[in-house]
């Protein structure tokens, strides 16, 4: 009897421990639903007027969707709503920012990424970028130069399941030549030109989007397209402001 009672007892615990479980999941998935949801309408606001950037199709559905989908307070220290989808950038340490919301979406929606594409990010900081590039693509190819924020953004990353996402520790300037050729890449740091090994990498018809231009002041975002081996068009398409892009000592 004695025994009875006990496994009655460790069954009620587990499933009350089952039921806690599933409370908090609910709790995760429901957390900064209101926040998300302005964010996206405050994107799309953004995005009205810019038809000279974006053409009249503006931002697709695609990029929005996944823009509604990440979880962007998850990829900041402070882990807040209310910090997490406010549009502006936000520090996320070690000399790093988590770029605007609207800024995030404009390059995605530049890139042109498809499902079957293999992109390159060149600067992974917290993985959010990577995030958003991971719903649209087929696989996507990250660097980080920052050993710290690599390791902290990978398995960030790999903890909420991004799984067609591979962070790798090193120079960005160099690209990742065994992961591509790339359909598309997207550096998130300034440098007064794009590096000529990440046009090699880019396939013909790829395009590469990245801001162009002095460190520490305004920069031009910059769309480089390759028409040919070696031929490709660059034009610039808004003025932005990013950190600088760290180099390799070595």
């Amino acid at each position: 009897m004695k025994a009875l009672l006990l496994v009655f007892a460790m069954v009620v615990l587990l499933v009350l421990a089952m039921a806690v479980v599933a409370r908090e999941a609910t709790a995760q998935d429901t957390q900064c639903v209101r926040e998300r949801a302005a964010m996206v309408e405050t994107i799309r606001a953004y995005a009205r007027p810019a038809v000279r950037v974006l053409g009249q199709q503006g931002l697709s559905e695609r990029v929005l969707e996944a823009m509604a989908q990440t979880k962007r307070h998850l990829f900041i220290p402070e882990q807040s709503c209310s910090i997490g989808y406010a549009d502006r950038p936000i520090p996320i340490g070690l000399g790093q920012t988590i770029s605007q919301p609207y800024i995030v979406a404009l390059m995605t929606q530049l890139a042109e990424v498809a499902p079957d594409h293999v992109v390159l990010e060149v600067g992974t900081g917290s993985g959010y970028q990577a995030a958003i590039l991971a719903q649209l693509a087929r696989k996507v190819c990250s660097i980080e130069i920052i050993p710290q924020l690599a390791e902290t953004a990978a398995k960030r990353l790999r903890d909420l399941a991004y799984d067609n996402v591979s962070v790798r520790l090193g120079d960005g300037y160099d690209g990742w030549p065994e992961c591509g050729p790339f359909d598309a890449i997207v550096v998130t740091a300034a440098l007064g030109q794009p590096p000529p090994p990440l046009t090699e990498q880019l396939k013909v018809g790829g395009r590469l989007v990245m801001p162009v231009g002095p460190a520490y002041t305004t920069q031009q975002l910059t769309v480089v397209e390759k028409i040919a081996p070696s031929k490709t068009t660059t034009r610039g398409v808004a003025l932005v402001r990013f950190v600088p892009f760290t180099r390799s000592q070595n």
